[in-house]
């Protein structure tokens, strides 16, 4: 009996620990499978974060790609900013200033200029007397005619561009006008006036800087009554509205902005004549975005004729002209604006300014000398007595239909 119960209790215990071995042989399976089956979701869960990743910075790079390109879609804005002076009317008195033993030097007249003229992009104004070169024979009023060398002291300070139509083109006849342009041409600047060929006068001129492209035209109400030689009309542009219109219609879709000079107006008049209104008017219509004025010598208002800025005369910049009047210009200044869209592109003109010059010089004997042109604003008593006189009068003048131009 007692053998038989030990028996059954060995058979217990036997079966415990079989039960007890299969039960750590499966547990220890399933811990293996399980943790094999973390490791791949592990591996899995990175794999799928690293390729998500990737996808982010792929959909990143390309979201700021497109936001670079809507960026390009906002307007795009360029500016050129333009300074205009008046007269280069060279006398007798003048050549003899800029005499020197081996020609002529005039760039001592402009030197107080040289740093505000050349800090602009363009800056414009009107040769009154011819450059046929000394060549031909120097020659003072009525019938003009100047050294290269007046061009050289232009150039040196600063000036880019260059009007050459007025009364005095033809005063040395075609010999002085061939010299002249030969000589503006070698120099690579925009100037406008007088051409050497009909084939040259049919040219569509036009540059660019800070990505807007400009074209100046020239033209004259006069020419002393002096004949254009026939069928050599390009010698000197004498307005008329026909060809005004042509030559604009030929700019059309070649150039941003339009600048016209022109040579009109009565002579040592403050006043705007009713022809000087019905042709900046007519400019204006065409699309003109600048009319910049000259031949009274002496300074006249600025205006605006709708979006057409007006100045209807700089004056003179640089003469030997007797009077203050004769001898104060205006100094203009304006900033060219185009913005650009996916709807096309506009200008404007921004950032108007105004002030005045001064052509200064010495009596030694009965000969004056050592011109020099200054700013009103760097005037003395010394220079010019009661100079701040005279600015106010024809600061006055200028600005007698605007209130919105900043004065300098």
């Amino acid at each position: 009996m007692k053998m038989r119960t030990n028996n059954c209790k060995n058979r217990i215990l036997s079966c415990i620990l079989v039960f007890a071995c299969l039960f750590i042989l499966l547990t220890g399976w399933l811990c293996f499978q399980l943790n094999i089956f973390d490791i791949r979701r592990v591996f899995d869960l990175k794999s799928g974060f690293i390729l998500q990743s990737n996808k982010l910075i792929k959909d990143d790079v390309s979201h700021k790609k497109d936001e670079n390109e809507d960026l390009e879609m906002f307007p795009k804005v360029s500016k050129l900013s333009l300074v205009m002076v008046g007269d280069a009317l060279f006398h007798s008195a003048l050549y003899e200033d800029g005499k020197m033993e081996d020609g002529y030097d005039y760039t001592k007249m402009l030197s107080v200029m040289k740093p505000i003229i050349s800090s602009y992009d363009l800056s414009f104004y009107n040769q009154e007397s011819i450059l046929g070169g000394d060549g031909l024979g120097l020659s003072s009023y009525p019938r003009f005619n100047s050294p290269y060398e007046v061009g050289d002291a232009f150039l040196d300070a600063g000036f880019n561009m260059v009007s050459l139509a007025n009364n005095h083109t033809l005063d040395r006849g075609e010999e002085a006008i061939l010299n002249s342009v030969s000589y503006w041409k070698k120099k690579g600047i925009m100037f406008h006036g007088s051409v050497a060929s009909s084939e040259e006068r049919n040219q569509v001129k036009v540059m660019e800087k800070n990505g807007i492209r400009y074209a100046l035209l020239s033209y004259t109400g006069y020419t002393n009554d002096i004949p254009v030689p026939k069928g050599k009309e390009y010698l000197v542009n004498v307005y008329s509205e026909d060809q005004v219109r042509k030559d604009i219609e030929a700019l059309k879709g070649k150039t941003d902005v339009i600048l016209v000079a022109m040579h009109f107006g009565e002579e040592y008049s403050f006043e705007v004549t009713e022809r000087q209104r019905q042709i900046a008017t007519f400019l204006s219509e065409l699309g003109v975005h600048i009319v910049i004025g000259h031949h009274p010598h002496v300074v006249q208002p600025v205006e605006m004729i709708g979006d057409t800025l007006v100045i209807y005369s700089l004056g003179n910049f640089i003469s030997a002209q007797r009077g203050v009047e004769k001898l104060t210009g205006l100094i203009y200044s304006v900033d060219i604006i185009k913005e650009e869209s996916d709807e096309g592109s506009k200008v404007f003109l921004e950032n108007q300014r105004a002030s005045l010059t001064y052509t200064y010089s010495e009596m030694t004997d009965g000969y004056r000398h050592n011109f020099k042109v200054y700013p009103y604003n760097q005037l003395t008593e010394n220079l010019l007595l009661n100079w701040k006189d005279y600015y106010d009068q024809y600061m006055n003048i200028v600005l007698s239909n605007r209130q919105d131009v900043e004065k300098w």
